[in-house]
């Protein structure tokens, strides 16, 4: 015989529809979703010079958020505000050597460091992850 558990009811009275707030786990994949997007827009407009007013500060969450996520992607073993802090710190770094090396070597551009951050992030990201697919299939060597 199989017993059916019974679910308690919340202490605040509220029920379990669809009217209620999602929990922070449900919440997570929502706001990387949004900052993917808004990355991806800051990216488009500053690629093609639009003149949007949104031109500005989504470029600038592009310049910090494509570095921050491939630090914070490498970092999965540190505590999340340890992690935070470095993934802010490495991608603040990233952008002041990419102005540093365009300005030395006298090819400062936007557009090319907007692309330089984005390719230094994209093979980070890609580093990771194929270090990762190469120890997890050494293991099951």
């Amino acid at each position: 015989m199989q017993t059916i558990g019974i679910k308690q009811p919340s202490s605040d009275g509220s029920g379990d529809g669809p009217a209620d707030a999602p929990s922070g786990r449900d919440t997570l994949p929502l706001l990387a979703g949004a900052g993917v997007v808004a990355g991806g827009a800051g990216l488009v407009l500053a690629l093609t010079d639009a003149a949007s007013p949104l031109r500005g500060p989504l470029a600038l969450f592009f310049l910090l958020a494509a570095p921050g996520a491939a630090f914070a992607a490498a970092l999965r073993g540190l505590d999340p505000w340890a992690r935070s802090l470095v993934s802010l710190a490495g991608a603040l770094t990233v952008v002041m050597l990419v102005a540093q090396g365009m300005l030395a070597t006298h090819h400062w551009s936007v557009d090319g460091g907007v692309l330089t951050v984005g390719a230094l992030s994209a093979l980070a990201f890609l580093f990771q992850w194929g270090f990762r697919f190469r120890r997890r299939t050494g293991r099951n060597r």
